[in-house]
């Protein structure tokens, strides 16, 4: 099987996607934070939960991290080698714009829907999320624009699928994504 990448901006539900993608079909999900946590291992770090970014350790390795463009191009090089290989589900914000390998889904959604599911996810004011939002959708356009000259969020050519989410829940786009991905492989 073709790995499935999907994107998308920050809170869109990528995530929650991907898992149920990868159930779907038995297959694994990778992300680029799971490719950190692999990288900060290798550091001698010792990552455990979804909130281990939020605290010490993981907080000083995001720092690190920050400090060289080197930490998100090893990341996507990572990425870039499960997505050859298939037969999995990968979710990753520069890799569809990277590689000629899978089928590429794109997760679109308003800041208001966004915001949304951010504040049920998070426990955060709606106009909180917006506000985070706004600013990593900003930092993420102008980081991708810096290292590979990607248009993100902006250019859409490399995606195969393009799905809207504001008025479906994950399930839906779950299905949507699946039902293409099986029309794909026929």
């Amino acid at each position: 099987m073709k790995a499935i990448i999907i994107s998308g901006m920050p809170a869109v539900g990528k995530t929650s996607v991907s898992h149920q993608v990868a159930e779907s079909l038995g297959t694994q999900m990778v992300g680029g934070g799971d490719v950190l946590k692999e990288m900060a291992v290798e550091e001698g770090y010792t990552p455990g939960g979804e909130d281990w970014w939020d605290k010490g350790d993981g907080m000083k390795f995001l720092q690190e991290r920050k400090r060289s463009p080197n930490f998100d191009k090893e990341v996507d090089a990572r990425l870039l080698k499960k997505a050859k290989k298939g037969d999995v589900v990968i979710t990753s914000y520069p890799v569809p714009w990277l590689t000629k390998d899978g089928i590429k889904v794109w997760l679109s959604g308003s800041v208001e829907s966004r915001a949304s599911r951010m504040s049920k996810r998070d426990g955060i004011a709606v106009s909180e999320c917006e506000e985070i939002l706004s600013v990593r959708d900003l930092e993420n356009y102008r980081l991708y624009k810096k290292i590979y000259g990607i248009e993100f969020g902006k250019d859409l050519k490399p995606f195969d699928l393009v799905v809207e989410t504001d008025s479906i829940d994950e399930t839906r786009v779950a299905e949507i994504v699946l039902h293409y991905v099986k029309s794909r492989s026929d």
